[in-house]
């Protein structure tokens, strides 16, 4: 059996997703040679300017000035630079065209391309993310290296879904313009082209099957939840009325909000109030329409999201479908319990730490709801099973998780 700190690793992500949970993972087990990206912040400024640029920045730079891991040596990183300014304008542009995943394409296929000339480290895996990995996989395994792609949604599948809600509820969005077949067929091709692909959750490896990648070449790696400070727990025996119930997610049909507004149509007259946090993607008309328990705060800066949690006794999440939903491990650390569907990853533990309840279902997420208006006691009693279970969740997790997926796949490929 091959050490696996033997075994060199580069990763490329465009994007700092899951603030770079993979090449974290990677360097904490002594893996990674080279991180690839397309934006990153290497420090060069005064720490007072950088402070006031963190401060009063605007969005997009204090983003742009998040885009580092401070435990990550700065001769470990390659990235676009500059020239990733000139693309991220062709992307805006593209992206005005209204022309689905456009911008993405032409973006994508050029950090691929990039990345596939690029003179890297010597190395014996190459990870990439989906999308933007194609001809980086192309080149690495004419190299004879072996390639891992992380998968992060539910490609055609969740767009089929998302188009057959706008359809069955008009009244919150017009059906999208189609994507065009070629991001498919690209995403396809990465499938063909990987050793591993790497889910994040088993509705994304569903997902897969459905669209024809075969089961062993899928595995499957929960997403990382870092807490931001201590977990809490509710010290209250009962929840006195009115039930707080929490939404923090893009506010649109493919995660289920018309679902969340029917049921609160359905407790109007029970003591619970509900507040939906996040991007409103939905019409006007569908927001002035709804029920007056539902509080609409729109997008919330992450700095008042931790209130939110605490403020609230349990989540609520009726994804149509979602790779992961980081949130609902935000909740579980903050003492929440989660009411979710299966169209997401398994993280609630039913009955123990939430419920989970069938998709595009408007009565089983009123009846979940309802169980806590029943028993007063119960989100209280599941509070600390909450806490706990967001616990298995951690880098350090997530990295053990990760080199047991490459162990075993790099065996069977000796």
């Amino acid at each position: 059996m091959t050490n696996h700190s033997n075994w060199r690793v580069v990763a490329a992500q465009p994007g700092s997703r899951e603030h770079y949970a993979i090449p974290r993972a990677l360097y904490r087990k002594g893996m990674l040679v080279k991180l690839v990206t397309d934006w990153y912040y290497a420090p060069a400024l005064d720490k007072r300017i950088e402070r006031l640029l963190r401060r009063w920045g605007g969005k997009l730079l204090r983003g742009a000035l998040g885009r580092r891991i401070e435990a990550l040596p700065d001769n470990l990183v390659n990235s676009w630079g500059w020239h990733y300014l000139a693309w991220w304008l062709v992307r805006r542009v593209q992206a005005l065209r209204g022309v689905p995943h456009a911008d993405h394409m032409i973006t994508n296929r050029a950090f691929g391309s990039w990345v596939s000339q690029l003179k890297l480290p010597e190395h014996d895996i190459f990870c990439g993310y989906c999308y933007s990995s194609l001809e980086a996989l192309r080149a690495e395994k004419a190299r004879g290296v072996f390639t891992i792609l992380i998968q992060m949604d539910a490609a055609e599948v969740h767009e089929r879904l998302a188009q057959q809600e706008m359809e069955k509820w008009p009244q919150y969005a017009s059906p999208l313009n189609p994507t065009p077949r070629a991001y498919f067929d690209r995403a396809k091709a990465e499938w063909d082209i990987a050793d591993v692909i790497i889910a994040n959750s088993e509705w994304t490896r569903s997902a897969l099957l459905e669209q024809g990648v075969p089961f062993q070449k899928i595995a499957v790696l929960p997403m990382m939840y870092t807490p931001s400070g201590p977990s809490t727990v509710t010290s209250l025996d009962t929840v006195p009325p009115p039930l707080r119930v929490l939404w923090v997610a893009t506010v649109d049909i493919a995660k289920g909000v018309q679902y969340l507004v029917e049921a609160a149509r359905a407790l109007e007259a029970e003591p619970v109030e509900f507040t939906v946090a996040g991007h409103i993607a939905i019409k006007p008309e569908a927001v002035a329409a709804a029920p007056s328990n539902i509080r609409w705060l729109g997008q919330v800066p992450r700095s008042e999201v931790k209130a939110l949690y605490r403020s609230h006794h349990i989540y609520v999440l009726p994804t149509i479908s979602d790779g992961f939903a980081i949130t609902q491990l935000e909740a579980l650390a903050h003492g929440l319990p989660v009411i979710i569907t299966p169209n997401c990853a398994r993280v609630v533990q039913d009955g123990e730490t939430g419920f989970v309840v069938p998709p595009f279902s408007a009565e089983a997420l009123t009846e979940a709801i309802s169980r806590f208006l029943q028993d007063p006691g119960l989100a209280a009693r599941m509070s600390p099973r909450c806490v706990a279970a967001a616990t298995d969740y951690s880098l350090e997790t997530y990295a053990s998780r990760l080199v047991a997926i490459i162990q075993s796949r790099m065996e069977r490929s000796e």
